[in-house]
């Protein structure tokens, strides 16, 4: 993936591929603790997103970031709508204007969608939501970088991380979100905020390899 607006539009396609293919499991997922509109509702928004970037291609990376942040703010319903459009504006905030993406701005952006995310739902590591799958990947690829990993480099180590921490989740008492309300009859269920999110970050790795 070049760090250019065409190559994050590119990793945007590969994730909207990526959602439309679990969308089923991700269905499943929130069924069994939640309303079971997960998947539904973010296949939705990633098709909305794609059809805005066929017509056109914003001309930063950011400004890629914001077409995704507001698409999914507009088309998404329940929570992921929120959280995530949250999440890719910020991290478009982050990334201003600037007509290319290098290692730190990367991080600066996956940093700022965690605190997005945690700052629209108010949650932390340990609350079996989509957090526990991010902030570990955001840690490893701060880990990467400092290693001295470029940009797909530091992209590749996110999602085995998140993928760690969104299997975390079957474990925990949820204490945010509409599984909270189970409480501990949610254990023993992957949250499906966790697993989406790791399904992004594993999509946005593969289109920078």
């Amino acid at each position: 993936m070049a760090c250019t607006a065409e190559g994050v539009a590119a990793a945007v396609r590969a994730a909207a591929a990526v959602v439309a293919e679990h969308r089923g499991e991700l269905i499943d997922l929130d069924r069994a603790i939640g309303d079971g509109d997960h998947g539904e509702n973010l296949n939705r928004g990633f098709a909305a997103v794609v059809a805005s970037l066929d017509s056109a291609v914003p001309d930063t990376p950011g400004g890629v970031l914001k077409l995704v942040a507001t698409t999914l703010i507009s088309k998404v319903g329940g929570a992921a709508g929120p959280l995530y459009g949250t999440a890719f504006l910020r991290a478009s905030a982050k990334l201003g204007a600037a007509g290319s993406l290098d290692v730190p701005a990367l991080l600066d952006a996956l940093r700022a969608g965690l605190e997005g995310v945690q700052a629209r739902g108010k949650a932390v590591g340990g609350d079996a939501t989509m957090v526990d799958a991010l902030i570990p990947a955001v840690v490893a690829a701060e880990k990467a970088a400092e290693g001295g990993g470029d940009v797909a480099a530091v992209l590749t180590a996110a999602p085995d991380a998140a993928d760690t921490g969104a299997e975390s989740t079957v474990d925990l008492v949820p204490r945010k979100g509409r599984a909270s309300y189970l409480g501990e009859r949610a254990v023993g269920h992957l949250d499906p905020g966790a697993r989406s999110s790791a399904l992004l970050l594993r999509a946005f790795a593969e289109a920078a390899r």
